[in-house]
């Protein structure tokens, strides 16, 4: 099966991740579409997610007339604050095949600003 040019991006930006992973640092995968922006902190070691947060959910829904640059910073502060809770400072950032640019540097800063590491 040959595979497409951004299923091959995703995982060369995964498989680099998850090579140079330890087991006290978790998984930040961001997904958006043009929409929406969603994320969750996945443990690779045990393959299951830890946490996830959507533009998606009925709480952050209901700020409709938010522009969506705007709505990746509400979606990073939801995250940050539910990974808080939960105690999980240091994470890998796999932006996916996304460049780090525009929304998702938006949702990485946001992070970094409440108190995650990357």
């Amino acid at each position: 099966m040959k595979l497409t040019t951004s299923i091959r991006k995703k995982y060369r930006v995964s498989n680099k991740l998850k090579k140079v992973a330890s087991s006290d640092r978790y998984r930040l995968s961001i997904s958006r579409s043009s929409r929406n922006i969603s994320a969750q902190i996945i443990d690779d070691t045990k393959n299951i997610t830890l946490l996830s947060a959507s533009s998606v959910e009925k709480d952050i829904k209901a700020n409709s007339k938010v522009n969506k640059t705007e709505l990746s910073k509400i979606v990073a502060e939801k995250l940050a604050k539910k990974a808080q809770e939960k105690k999980i400072k240091k994470i890998f950032f796999d932006r996916g095949i996304y460049k780090y640019h525009g929304r998702v540097k938006i949702f990485a800063e946001t992070l970094r600003k409440n108190g995650m590491e990357f």
